[in-house]
């Protein structure tokens, strides 16, 4: 089986995107939770 060689600049672009990706997701779990927080929190 075949595997393809990246090149350092194609690991840095990826790395870069990667990171971007977790904190996108990050934020979105936070803002979930802040968003849970003040739903509860408020009065039926």
């Amino acid at each position: 089986m075949e595997t393809v060689e990246l090149t350092e600049k194609q690991k840095k672009s990826r790395r870069g995107r990667n990171i971007a990706l977790g904190l996108v997701l990050g934020g979105l779990v936070i803002a979930f939770y802040l968003i849970t927080l003040v739903k509860i929190g408020q009065p039926g």
